[in-house]
């Protein structure tokens, strides 16, 4: 089986994926800065879970550029999955440095430690963000996204706009997955689902920006990795037929980009009724205005990924909040 190195091996997605991938037998190594930005214990028992032993973990920082080049010496990878960065939309307003430290310098310095070490196969998370307010829906990978809405949306972006120079340079087969609000078990604590589900079990307000008009293309994590399974599944298929394939004025034979997202976009204050009758218990609401950074609606065409990996996401909000909730009820022995 192929050796995999995960960055952001203790995140809520590279948890998931690290743990699908281990079961199928890959050898993983995971490294992950365990950083505050939200609560490290939430890091550390996902960790617990990876404990096998095709699995190995570093705390690390990606701007570690000695200590990166010191784990592909030692292990070798045979592809790249890279999953840490900063993430938030509404945090990059409060900590802007954060997001060019993390998803510029350390992407850089990962894409680049790849291509050092002969490793030409890179997976990177990109995001529905890069779209911002684009007036056309469902949003194509073919779309300009030139008008990014956020910082956090003007760095992946850029990190698209890297991996498209290292593919065209080096003929790096770089594939970037562009995310729509993922969500699920072992969640982030800072989304909006994870944040709400607390707020009402201790009967707390919570604030629905936009009045809650706002439509989110919601995709429940195990539709994620299903989806990235397949794409390591096909990866060859990936590589130009020709070795010497023409370049086009815009693209690259060895750049790749794919939506992942659920293509059912729901209004906040729906997803909040769903959240309720799967809590059983009603939230006090409280409606807002717009926040500077935020979107008003996001939604995947999933054609291209769909006709590479035969699969779509699948699994409704209803499922996957439900099983949210079970997991967050006995994970913080909740009774019920």
């Amino acid at each position: 089986m192929k050796k995999i190195l995960i960055t952001g091996a203790a995140g809520f997605i590279g948890f998931h994926l690290s743990q699908r991938l281990l079961k199928e037998g890959y050898e993983i190594y995971g490294i992950d800065n365990l950083n505050s930005y939200y609560d490290p214990a939430l890091k550390q028992a996902r960790l617990v879970q990876l404990q096998v032993s095709n699995f190995k973990f570093q705390q690390l920082d990606l701007q570690n550029y000695e200590g990166l080049t010191k784990v592909f010496t030692e292990f070798q990878p045979d592809i790249v999955i890279n999953l840490a960065a900063q993430a938030g939309v509404r945090y990059s307003l409060e900590n802007p440095r954060s997001y060019i430290e993390s998803n510029l310098d350390g992407f850089f310095n990962i894409l680049e430690a790849s291509r050092q070490h002969g490793v030409n196969n890179f997976i990177y998370a990109s995001s529905s963000s890069v779209y911002g307010n684009n007036e056309k829906s469902p949003f194509s990978e073919t779309d300009n996204v030139d008008h990014p809405v956020s910082l956090y949306a003007a760095t992946k972006k850029s990190n698209e706009l890297i991996a498209h120079t290292y593919s065209h340079l080096y003929k790096m087969t770089t594939v970037g997955l562009r995310f729509f609000t993922v969500y699920g078990s072992w969640g982030r604590p800072d989304m909006a689902y994870y944040f709400f589900t607390k707020a009402i079990l201790e009967g707390k307000k919570i604030q629905l920006f936009n009045q809650g008009l706002n439509l989110r293309d919601y995709t429940y994590i195990d539709d994620i990795v299903e989806s990235i399974k397949r794409m390591l599944d096909g990866f060859d298929s990936l590589q130009p037929a020709v070795e010497n394939d023409q370049y086009t004025a815009t693209k690259s034979p060895y750049y790749h980009l794919f939506n992942i997202g659920g293509s059912n976009p729901v209004p906040v204050l729906e997803f909040v009724e769903i959240l309720e009758n799967a809590l059983g218990k009603k939230a006090i609401r409280e409606l807002v205005g717009f926040q500077a950074g935020d979107v008003f609606s996001t939604e995947a065409e999933t054609k291209t990924l769909e006709s590479f990996i035969n699969f779509k996401p699948t699994i409704t909000l209803k499922e996957g909040l439900g099983e949210f909730v079970e997991w967050y009820l006995r994970y913080y022995r909740i009774p019920h």
